[in-house]
């Protein structure tokens, strides 16, 4: 059995995908036309903060909440008019996540190039929340 590697996956996807700087997608979410499409684990944001306007969407729900036929379906992801931007922490999570959602056909998804923290070193606001004691 021969086993393709991940990174060969992520190179197929970023061919087949809009891949955004980090400026570009915090430029298009500060215009309006743009929602930053946070795929992190929770403990990943727990951990490390959230970008201040992000929607959090756990990797594991986010075809049934992107599909308007399925039970799972956020209403807060149906805007045709806006752009999802995706991101996990480097953004391999995130350009597989928008190769599927392509494959789905969806056409207004993109993800942004070296993740979390691309974003963060390019100056986006980062919130933390306080630990629950």
């Amino acid at each position: 059995m021969k086993i393709t590697p991940v990174s060969e996956l992520v190179a197929k996807a970023n061919e087949q995908i809009e891949v955004m700087t980090p400026q570009q997608a915090l430029e298009r979410q500060a215009q309006g036309g743009a929602v930053l499409v946070d795929l992190r684990d929770i403990r990943e944001l727990e951990r490390e903060g959230r970008i201040e306007g992000a929607v959090h969407v756990p990797r594991g729900m986010l075809e049934f909440w992107f599909d308007p036929s399925s039970p799972y379906h956020r209403p807060a992801l149906a805007d045709a008019s806006r752009k999802y931007v995706l991101f996990c922490a480097a953004g391999w999570r995130s350009a597989l996540s928008a190769k599927t959602l392509g494959d789905m056909g969806f056409e207004n998804i993109a993800h942004v190039d070296g993740g979390f923290g691309a974003l963060k070193a390019a100056g986006a606001t980062v919130v933390t929340e306080a630990k629950k004691a």
